[in-house]
């Protein structure tokens, strides 16, 4: 009886589950589908799930319209760079917090996850104005910068979970053994909690890959990633539906290819430290 219970508990979860997933990846399928039609077909009401005329002049007028290969280029260059520098930053930051706390060590980690509620466009006249006086306005540098800066609560968080994990006598032991600061981190804490360095590293780049509010509002032309690239199918006109979809899908085409070949790095990482 047990047993049987057991089992439709385990169908149950399993469906559940699937539904879940179907759900979730539904938008992105659309999307997909979407960028074959023809325009006339992608609005067509009701929708179209097949009968369709097959297409790629979606495609073909992106490439003739927009430099895609200078929009992904920006992309990779301020999701790794911002993806970088956070990592430099909380590596550090996590280690301190994990390893020699104070009694204020939870409050500023609650702090820095508290200015993660704030709204962006509360906070994006003056950002606006830091950036025109320093000559960040429309530059890598800038969106590499503003992206390292408001995912670093999370970096810091989830480092300082993952470092949390792991036994301080190593680290100890590494210090009678006369290595420094440096060398401990660098060869003896870093190579421990690869899972979750790594882990870190894909859902940062993910993050700053996706972010729309500051690359819409920080660049125009020069520094400008996917996100605008996607944003330029939207006209005073109305939506290009077809053309929209078929610029989305080459968008995010290069992060679900990523996800999809590191996913077990990433549930790995993930789950880093869940089991004893």
């Amino acid at each position: 009886m047990a047993r049987a219970v057991s089992t439709r508990r385990k169908i149950a979860t399993t469906t559940l589950a699937w539904l879940v997933g179907l759900l979730i990846f539904f938008p992105i399928f659309w999307t997909i589908l979407t960028s074959f039609k023809t325009e006339a077909q992608a609005i067509n009401n009701p929708p179209l799930f097949w009968g369709f005329e097959f297409t790629l002049e979606n495609y073909a007028v992106v490439q003739e319209r927009s430099d895609y290969m200078r929009f992904l280029w920006n992309s990779v260059i301020i999701a790794g760079g911002s993806t970088l520098l956070g990592i430099l930053i909380a590596v550090p930051a996590a280690w301190s917090m994990a390893f020699v706390p104070s009694k204020r060590t939870k409050d500023i980690l609650l702090w820095m996850l508290s200015t993660k509620m704030l709204p962006a466009v509360g906070v994006l006249y003056p950002i606006s104005l830091i950036f025109v006086e320093l000559g960040l306005l429309d530059t890598r540098i800038g969106l590499i910068v503003i992206l390292m800066l408001i995912n670093l609560p999370i970096i810091v968080w989830m480092l300082y979970t993952y470092f949390r994990e792991i036994p301080g006598e190593i680290l100890e032991a590494a210090r009678m053994d006369g290595a420094g600061l440096k060398e401990e981190i660098l060869f003896v804490l870093t190579p421990m909690a690869i899972p979750g360095i790594a882990s870190t590293i894909l859902l940062n780049v993910i993050l700053a890959w996706n972010e729309a509010f500051w690359t819409l509002n920080l660049t125009a032309a020069n520094a400008a990633p996917l996100t605008a690239f996607i944003a330029s199918y939207s006209s005073p006109e109305g939506l290009f539906y077809a053309k929209l979809s078929a610029a989305s899908t080459m968008a995010i085409a290069p992060i679900l290819i990523l996800g999809w070949f590191s996913q077990k790095q990433l549930v790995r990482g993930l789950t880093f430290g869940a089991v004893k």
